[in-house]
């Protein structure tokens, strides 16, 4: 009588279970058929507004049919005008903030970049090797009242095989400051001009117009060279570089823009970007022309 009982049990399970997966199935039924003639009745409830606004949209093109053609360029130039307005602000809103130092090593970028942002020389900033990078307000903007907006001031290392590092920030640029070292520049004009030449000749910067403030750093001290003689090295370093690179092959060079007017001397008036020139002392915080051209391009 044992194995009797033992599947007499097992069937009663069976039937259990079966009995069971037919009400889930029921259910799962009936709600399916309820969401269904929900859905129904949306629809035959939306049928009345969607046919009002089948009427409104004829009526609407009835009227535009029936104005002067004048009005109708009145109203699309309104049109035109809101919607150039609107893209104007949005666009006005999103510009860049981002200004990018570069310039050989040692020539005073990091602690000019400590100066905007502490008023500090940040304990004799040594040579970087990594970028410093920061959004803040200018340190002598920081006690003025209202909201300023910040900077975001990118410090790209000057050693040669850093400054691949460039071509990561300059699509980000608004404007470029190169810092060049007032009191050696004439055993370092060539590297710097080499330099400051593959910024200028980039298409990033000439495309977009990136603007570029040459800076003449260390200016506080007595042997440091006018911006003026700095600039007129810089310039006769570029032509030099401008006439070895242009009898070069394509092959042999990387520029992707050409600099100065065929036949004539170059200036930097001559760049398809606007190229100025200022003086700064990073160590005793002499900065104002730099603050300058920073609050040009990137509005409080």
């Amino acid at each position: 009588m044992a194995p009797l009982i033992a599947k007499n049990g097992s069937d009663k399970s069976r039937d259990l279970k079966e009995k069971k997966k037919i009400s889930d199935e029921s259910l799962y039924t009936e709600l399916m058929d309820q969401w269904a003639h929900q859905l129904d009745q949306w629809v035959h409830q939306l049928e009345p507004w969607m046919h009002q606004v089948k009427q409104w949209i004829h009526q609407l093109d009835q009227q535009i049919r029936q104005q002067p053609a004048e009005q109708l360029y009145v109203a699309l130039a309104v049109l035109f005008l809101t919607s150039f307005f609107l893209l104007f602000r949005v666009f006005k809103r999103t510009r860049s903030n981002t200004i990018v130092l570069a310039g050989l090593s040692g020539s005073g970028k990091t602690i000019l970049f400590y100066q905007l942002r502490e008023g500090t020389t940040h304990q004799g900033t040594v040579t970087s090797i990594e970028p410093n990078e920061g959004s803040f307000v200018l340190h002598s903007e920081s006690e003025k009242p209202g909201k300023i907006r910040p900077v975001h001031i990118i410090d790209v290392p000057g050693h040669s095989r850093l400054r691949p590092k460039l071509d990561e920030f300059l699509p980000q640029a608004c404007g470029i400051i190169f810092v060049v070292d007032a009191l050696d520049i004439l055993p370092n004009c060539r590297a710097a001009a080499e330099y400051l030449y593959d910024i200028l000749t980039k298409a990033t910067v000439v495309k977009r117009k990136i603007p570029v403030l040459i800076v003449c750093n260390k200016t506080d001290k007595v042997s440091a060279h006018s911006k003026d003689f700095i600039r007129k090295q810089l310039e006769k370093e570029v032509d030099k570089l401008r006439a070895t690179r242009t009898g070069a092959s394509a092959a042999d060079i990387a520029d992707e823009f050409t600099l100065g007017v065929s036949g004539e001397a170059f200036v930097f008036s001559q760049c398809h970007n606007k190229v100025t020139i200022a003086e700064a002392s990073g160590l005793t915080g002499v900065t104002s022309q730099v603050e300058q051209f920073i609050r040009e391009h990137v509005r409080p």
